[in-house]
């Protein structure tokens, strides 16, 4: 792990990182306020459903489940036995489950943008993340709390962090990415700047 302590790390993936269904109800790392769009009762036209991002975790599902007796605090960066949890966390919430109750359906959601391919066209590539910093301030979330966005036409005018609505089916092929491993893939028919109507 590139020269960062290894007990920070721990202390933000356990901490901080949480989930989206926690961070949909409360405020994000960076203190920016999670984005949770009001949701329609019915779909909106054309069948695209507003979903929320702890939709795309199973209930029974618990990112914490192998961790919740570990004093993290009482291990120091030279520890081996910190390497060997850094590894097995990454492990873990790399190969989180996806909701099988969602693939294939065509959703709408937000998110902030982690570039992969940005080109003088615009992002041909990205990944959606439902907090400020994840996978770039921040250790990656589960995959089940990353989709990989691959929009129809490159999104133009759009950086790393901005927040975005994306649009399109979503399915599950895995991808491993250098910022993080997406559970989730939406080829985006519509990547929109995000705005909150409720304002």
């Amino acid at each position: 792990m590139p020269m960062i302590s290894r007990r920070l790390w721990l202390a933000a993936a356990l901490s901080a990182t949480a989930l989206a269904p926690v961070l949909s109800r409360a405020q994000n790392p960076a203190g920016v306020p999670a984005m949770k769009p009001p949701l329609p009762a019915t779909p909106a036209p054309g069948g695209v459903r507003t979903i929320q991002w702890d939709e795309l975790v199973p209930a029974d599902w618990d990112p914490f489940k192998d961790f919740k007796d570990l004093n993290f605090q009482m291990l120091d960066d030279g520890d081996p036995r910190a390497n060997a949890l850094l590894k097995r966390m990454r492990e873990v919430w790399d190969a989180a489950p996806t909701n099988p109750r969602l693939v294939g359906q065509v959703v709408r959601i937000p998110g902030f943008v982690v570039p992969l391919e940005d080109t003088n066209d615009g992002l041909k590539e990205f990944l959606l993340v439902p907090y400020f910093g994840a996978c770039i301030h921040s250790p990656p979330p589960p995959a089940n709390q990353i989709i990989h966005v691959l929009p129809k036409a490159p999104a133009k005018g759009f950086k790393s962090m901005d927040t975005v609505w994306i649009s399109g089916r979503l399915t599950t092929p895995r991808t491993d990415s250098y910022m993080g491993v997406s559970g989730y893939r939406i080829e985006a028919d519509a990547v929109t700047r995000y705005e909150d109507k409720r304002k």
